[in-house]
Order: structure tokens, then C-alpha cells, then sequence
């Protein structure tokens, strides 16, 4: 019979895409094994387009139910471990009431001394590791050894899409030229990430039209409020407005059968690196938000980021990160220009 692995990530999108490879890692730890993905709601379709993942728990659903069929429906799983990517009070105390035989957090959470039983030392915020490798030592307990250097990680975070693309947006796509790009700008982080600025979105979709290529901007229906006027002053520029059209799977599809995104260290633009699209992530030299944490991996991703070390001036005030800003539009036109045309995935 095989093993089960429960792995919890309960936050966003972006930190779920790099929790993947504990997924993978596990695949090939103990081959045959199931992993069960824990995550919230909005982060489902993430774990459906995973081929590491076997199952989907959703936390937002499990802790509607009474505590004892919260146990109960821990306990179905026959898990032999569960790993506390993120820390989840409520969810590493039911883990414990569940029985689940090995329960892995971090040394550094308090809570995790009364409700794990395997605990690493893990230090993230002064660490010189990539978020995907630190969520890799957690599996310490469960026989990896060492660090996998983060080419051997980025091979495990892998995506694919859960549903084909609607026909509409399919033909919307296959409207371009030969040597066109269709290419996604998402100006939003949701408060996740430094923002590059909507003036330079606005010189960098000029640029890529002038360029020929085919220019779309995606975030929700509240950012796409929010980007309003900035659409508008932009609309000769744009292919297409896609701001709260787009639901989480077919999202997923319309990255996998476009080129490539543009975007601050968002979830769009982890989603793009795992899909095996062009993501180019723009990023302040700032730790811990430096690309060398949270650059995007995937087979086509790479980053921009300002030549100055690790700045601070703006650590105060990070909503006016000026390095952040001082990343050129032309530089990062430069570098989608030069991407090839992608196969649609």
C-alpha cells in the first residue's frame, strides 16, 4: 500500500507555486506515494495543475465542520506525515489530534514544540537560499539530505494546465502575425510585492506595440477598477483588457497558450514560470525580496532587478521603492523582444 503525504501551504498563490517541489521531492523519495496539497480555496486549481499532486484538501472548507470531523476527515487520509510549510496553528493542532505519526515543522515556531514531532531548524528571512529550497529542507526528517542546487529544484515546479482555454480567448491568441508575441502584463501585486509603476507598464506596452507585439493585461475586477483611467490612456497600446475576466483555470490556460508575462514577484508570474512560458520578473534589490529569494524558476524565467546592492532607502516607505522603479522600460522591452515564440502548452 502506498504512502500518503499531507504538505501544507495555506497562504497565496505564489508561495504555493514554490512549495511544488516538496511535492516532487516527495515523488521521488517514495516512489508511488500519494501527496495530499492543503491550501485555501483560491489556490485549488494550483494543486489540480500540479503532476505531483494527487489531492487537494481545502482548509477553508475542513474548518467549517465540527472538530471532530475535522480529525475524521485528517484521519481518512491514512497520512504517514504531514509537512508544515506554512505554519497553521488550528491545522498543526488537528494533526495532532488526528494521530498523524510524523508531523514536521519549524524549530523557530513556538507552537510547533507542542504539536510536532520532528522539527528542522529553518531560519528564512536571513538565509541566503531560494524560497523553494528552504521549503525543501523541511523534508529532512523524511531522508533528504543536503541542498538541491536550484537548477535541480526548478526542474521540480512544474505546472500544466487544468482545463483547455476557452474558444474565444483561443482564437483571441491566434490572431497574431508570424513573429508576434503575445504577451501578458499583470501591473499588480495585490500588496504582495513591490510595484514597478503603472508609467512604466504604460512606456513598456507602447514599446512592445510599437514593436509589433500584441500587448494583454490581466489582474481581477477590483484591480481592473483600480487600473481604470490607466486603460484608458493605454487602450491604443492594449489587445485586450482581460482584468476580471479571467477565473483562476482559465487563467492558467490563457498563460499556457500565450508567450509570456510581465510582472512584479507575483503569483501570475510564478504561474507563467512553471508553465514553461517567459515570465521576466522585475524585483528590488532589497532583502529578503531580492530575486535570489524570490526570482521565478521555470525553463524560460529570468529577472530584472536595479544594479544597487541590497538597497535599504526604501525599507520605510515601500510604496514609493524607487529601485524598484528605476528599472528601465526599455530594458525590459529589450529583454521580450528577445524572446522566441513559444509552442502553446
Amino acid at each position: 500500500m502506498s504512502q500518503t503525504f499531507l504538505v501544507s501551504r495555506t497562504d497565496a498563490i505564489g508561495d504555493v507555486v514554490l512549495t511544488l517541489p516538496v511535492c516532487g521531492r516527495l515523488k521521488q523519495l517514495f516512489p508511488g506515494c500519494r501527496v495530499v496539497l492543503i491550501g485555501r480555496t483560491y489556490t485549488a486549481p494550483v494543486a489540480a495543475a500540479c503532476p505531483w499532486v494527487n489531492d487537494f484538501l481545502n482548509l477553508d472548507e475542513l474548518l467549517k465542520l465540527p472538530e471532530a470531523e475535522q480529525i475524521a476527515a485528517l484521519q481518512r487520509h491514512a497520512a504517514a506525515a504531514i509537512v508544515h510549510v506554512f505554519p497553521n496553528k488550528l491545522l498543526a493542532r488537528l494533526a495532532q489530534k488526528a494521530k498523524i505519526p510524523v508531523r514536521i515543522g519549524t524549530r523557530n515556531r513556538w507552537r510547533h514544540w507542542l504539536t510536532c514531532n520532528r522539527l528542522v531548524a529553518l531560519s528564512r528571512r536571513h538565509s541566503p537560499l531560494h524560497e523553494a529550497q528552504l521549503n525543501l529542507q523541511l523534508l529532512q526528517p523524511l531522508g533528504l539530505r543536503g541542498t538541491p542546487p536550484l537548477a535541480e529544484v526548478a526542474k521540480l515546479v512544474r505546472l500544466q494546465a487544468p482545463e483547455p482555454l476557452a474558444d474565444h480567448w483561443h482564437q483571441l491568441l491566434q490572431q497574431r502575425r508570424p513573429g508576434q508575441l503575445n504577451v501578458i502584463l499583470h501591473p499588480r501585486s495585490r500588496g504582495s510585492a513591490r510595484e514597478w509603476g503603472l508609467d512604466n507598464f504604460g512606456q513598456l506596452a507602447q514599446l512592445l506595440h510599437r514593436a509589433g507585439h500584441r500587448v494583454f493585461v490581466t489582474g481581477t475586477a477590483a484591480e481592473g477598477e483600480e487600473l481604470a483611467d490607466w486603460l484608458r490612456q493605454n487602450d491604443a497600446f492594449l489587445a485586450a483588457d482581460l482584468t476580471g475576466q479571467l477565473d483562476l483555470p482559465q487563467f492558467l490556460a490563457f498563460i499556457a497558450a500565450a508567450d509570456g508575462l510581465v510582472a512584479g514577484s507575483t503569483g501570475p508570474l510564478h504561474l507563467a514560470a512553471a508553465l514553461g512560458r517567459h515570465a521576466l520578473g522585475l524585483y528590488p534589490p532589497i532583502r529578503p525580496m531580492h530575486p535570489g529569494r524570490w526570482g521565478p524558476l521555470g525553463p524560460h524565467a529570468t529577472f530584472l532587478v536595479f544594479d544597487k546592492p541590497n538597497c535599504e532607502d526604501c525599507r520605510a516607505q515601500p510604496a514609493a521603492c524607487t529601485c524598484i522603479r528605476a528599472v528601465a522600460a526599455a530594458a525590459v522591452a529589450a529583454q521580450v523582444a528577445a524572446w522566441a515564440p513559444l509552442p502553446s502548452g
